[in-house]
């Protein structure tokens, strides 16, 4: 299984993002989205099960919206209201038979 993150960038804080996460395959089970800021652990931004159910992190709950396109084999992440502190690089993740998969990472940069 490869993975492919996109749609990271700079915008200013308040701003909007969508992030893709494209799979080489058909993935029925959970993929998620982790981001890592620079001296700090990889953190669960969001996850979704295969049958569409999500999970978010307290950080995020109300400003980020996780989806998945199970046709397109896409998983995408749509970051508003972005902060300064959403400043990460965003990786996203599936577990597929038991084995955790990652994507290259795609940076996100906030300005204040």
């Amino acid at each position: 299984v490869q993975l492919q993150a996109s749609g990271g960038g700079l915008v200013q804080a308040g701003g909007s993002l969508r992030l893709s996460c494209a799979s080489s395959r058909s993935i029925l089970g959970t993929m998620a989205w982790y981001r890592q800021s620079p001296g700090k652990r990889r953190e669960l931004v969001a996850d979704i099960s295969g049958a569409g159910f999500t999970n978010y992190s307290d950080s995020v709950k109300g400003r980020f919206t996780i989806s998945r396109d199970n046709a397109k084999n896409t998983m995408y992440l749509q970051m508003n209201s972005l902060k300064p502190e959403d400043t990460a690089v965003y990786y996203c993740n599936a577990i597929v038979t038991g084995r955790s998969y990652w994507g290259q990472g795609t940076l996100v940069t906030v300005s204040s």
